[in-house]
């Protein structure tokens, strides 16, 4: 479960500002919605995606003992 700023605080902040666990949980949460946002929910998540990127990416990238490849925001 995601504990951390909504989007109504979040979207008067700048995306450098946001924490990784912030940008990794709306990234996947607008990612499941992608078919039914409109267009401002959808250029939300492309600067969102932009600053994933900007950032080097989502880092877990392989799986060990302890951890699985789906990168977990809780």
């Amino acid at each position: 479960m995601y504990v951390g700023r909504d989007m109504t605080e979040l979207s008067m902040t700048k995306k450098n500002d946001w924490r990784d666990e912030e940008l990794t949980y709306f990234h996947h949460s607008l990612q499941q919605m992608a078919p039914y946002l409109n267009e401002e929910g959808t250029s939300m998540h492309r600067e969102i995606i932009k600053e994933i990127e900007a950032r080097g990416g989502l880092k877990r990238n392989e799986a060990d003992w302890t951890h699985g490849t789906e990168v977990k925001y809780d």
